[in-house]
């Protein structure tokens, strides 16, 4: 017998990942207006850079080709593409910075930004085209938390290595 999950479908799920990444960049702005410990915002940077990195790759590898194709906007897929590419960037200075970086609090602000704009986006514009296409997005549902987990397990058994 199957197992039910908590999303009804492929958008409910990508949207709830929307949501914990905006709560991770709120509990980083409080951090920073707290004054908190350097090594306490980067292990919160972490988690954001590495829930992003998830996020994205599950929405290349199944949502975003299969979106794709049933609605024909290659402009639209290509930009969001755009979009990930950039916020790669971004994640991987992150990741190269010390905890006591002075520029750690402006990359992951600027990261914020950039989520913001490009959730705003997929959700006014390729998530409300995508449910109105011929997808099955409940389908989708599965093989997204599949690939969602085993990438997740990969990347909190790599440890994170300071840069020098």
């Amino acid at each position: 017998m199957k197992q039910p999950t908590a999303y009804d479908n492929a958008i409910d799920l990508l949207d709830a990942d929307h949501k914990a990444v905006k709560k991770m960049f709120i509990d980083y702005s409080e951090m920073c207006e707290d004054d908190a410990p350097a090594a306490d915002k980067r292990a919160v940077a972490q988690r954001v850079c590495n829930a992003l990195i998830v996020h994205a790759q599950i929405e290349e590898e199944i949502f975003y080709p299969q979106v794709r194709k049933a609605i024909g906007d290659d402009v639209l897929m290509d930009e969001a593409l755009k979009e990930h590419a950039e916020a790669k960037k971004i994640i991987q200075q992150i990741q190269g910075m010390k905890a006591n970086d002075a520029a750690m609090d402006d990359a992951v602000k600027q990261l914020g930004k950039l989520i913001d704009m490009h959730v705003q986006e997929e959700r006014e514009q390729i998530f409300l085209k995508a449910s109105y296409a011929a997808l099955d997005l409940r389908g989708m549902v599965d093989p997204l938390l599949k690939r969602k987990s085993q990438l997740t397990k990969k990347s909190t058994a790599t440890p994170v290595k300071e840069s020098a």
